[in-house]
């Protein structure tokens, strides 16, 4: 079982916040379920830091997880159910027994509880059942990926209860997605749920879907002179699922007229060659978002080299040429549907008013709603904060760390 200490996952000017954040969930698990927990478990919300949009077409991203977490304390069962109670919302319970995916279910936590138990059961892994309390400080709707988060400490809690760990983080990942896909009814590709499992700065290609080759990056954010902000717009992502829905079947289809799935399988010269073909056929829309793929699939492996060698003005560079292809190529934004409520192009032209030409800016996530990113020199951080909080209401601004371990039993003294 992956364990670390507290010490080991936060940061020392955090570690009070922490401890009574431990305490706290200690005491509302024994007043929910009338006895101590005897386990902690902790996962990530993550960042995606470059390739938007790029995975669920086989491609590579640059991604963290970061400092906001979900955590869970926990007791085994005998009972063959999972009882979730999480802060604020209505308790879950499951039958590990019961793993058919339910419609009535969809876009709820029980369908991602049931959906990681169905992804375990199919690849043979042990299950038993637990009670949890957890409570979480992953946003919502930000980009951060809190469903990932949620999905990826369910299958942490079940590898450390019942499989004695031997379950590796890109597994739990996999079925993680699955039960977002399958379950819950969200089409996402793997990153999110791989950053949270996998934790810290990595790359990830996706060209082989059976085994995503993951690697770390070598470098110390802490010492680039620049503060990670996720900046909330407080959008509304109710209704923007077809949004999202539609982008990967709109690249997959410009694969598909040359006879390939994704379009990991051709090239930009394919698209190039035929492009008066393939307006005619699938759109302008379709053909743009297929040629964002490529370049930013590119701009991936020049991000990490950036990183790795030192260039951090280069990767800043880069991180603002990934927020103007995702603006006007990928064109996730704001919704057509909806042009009176563009929060992200509005934070978006705050952040480089404020950076006048230093730091970065992009859409953060899925897009359409939520957050952006930027990277902040530390000069200008109070600032930055100030103006998105004035904006976007109090607390909009968050200043984030990267987080070097993904999901993982804490040690925590109850």
């Amino acid at each position: 079982m992956k364990t670390l200490s507290m010490g080991k996952i936060y940061t020392k000017d955090n570690m009070e916040k922490q401890l009574h954040r431990y305490g706290s969930a200690a005491v509302e698990f024994k007043k929910y379920f009338g006895v101590k927990p005897k386990f902690f478990f902790s996962a990530p919300g993550r960042t995606e830091v470059g390739g938007n949009h790029t995975d669920h077409n086989l491609g590579c991203v640059l991604a963290a997880g970061v400092s906001l977490d979900i955590i869970a304390a926990v007791i085994p069962t005998d009972d063959g159910y999972i009882t979730v109670k999480s802060e604020g919302f209505p308790t879950d319970v499951v039958d590990i027994c019961d793993t058919e995916p339910r419609d009535n279910e969809k876009n709820t936590s029980s369908a991602l509880i049931r959906g990681v138990v169905d992804g375990f059961k199919n690849k043979g892994h042990k299950l038993g059942g637990f009670k949890a309390y957890m409570t979480s400080d992953v946003l919502q709707g930000s980009g951060l990926s809190s469903s990932a988060a949620y999905e990826v400490i369910i299958g942490t809690i079940l590898n450390g209860l019942y499989n004695d760990g031997e379950v590796n983080d890109v597994e739990i990942a996999k079925i993680a997605q699955y039960a977002e896909n399958v379950h819950f009814g969200k089409p996402s590709g793997l990153m999110d749920q791989m950053a949270s499992s996998v934790g810290g700065l990595i790359t990830i290609d996706f060209k082989d879907k059976d085994t995503p080759l993951v690697q770390c990056v070598n470098y110390d954010f802490a010492e680039s002179g620049h503060k990670l902000c996720i900046v909330d717009t407080k959008g509304s992502h109710a209704d923007l699922t077809p949004e999202y829905a539609a982008i990967p079947p709109e690249m997959k289809s410009i694969a598909e007229h040359f006879g390939k799935t994704v379009l990991r399988e051709i090239t930009r010269d394919d698209v190039m060659e035929n492009i008066v073909k393939l307006r005619e056929k699938y759109g302008d829309r379709a053909v743009l978002r297929a040629l964002h793929f490529f370049d930013e699939n590119e701009r991936v492996a020049k991000q990490e080299e950036a990183l790795e060698k030192g260039r951090f003005s280069e990767f800043l560079r880069l991180v603002n040429e990934s927020g103007d292809s995702s603006l006007a190529y990928l064109q996730n934004i704001f919704a057509a549907v909806n042009v009176r409520e563009q929060g992200l192009t509005m934070a978006l032209y705050l952040a480089k008013k404020i950076l006048g030409g230093e730091g970065a800016c992009r859409v953060h996530g899925g897009g359409f709603a939520g957050t952006i990113q930027a990277f902040v020199p530390n000069n200008k951080l109070e600032e930055f904060k100030a103006e998105m909080d004035r904006v976007f209401g109090d607390g909009a601004c968050h200043v984030l760390t990267i987080r070097d371990c993904g999901g993982t039993r804490v040690l925590f003294e109850v």
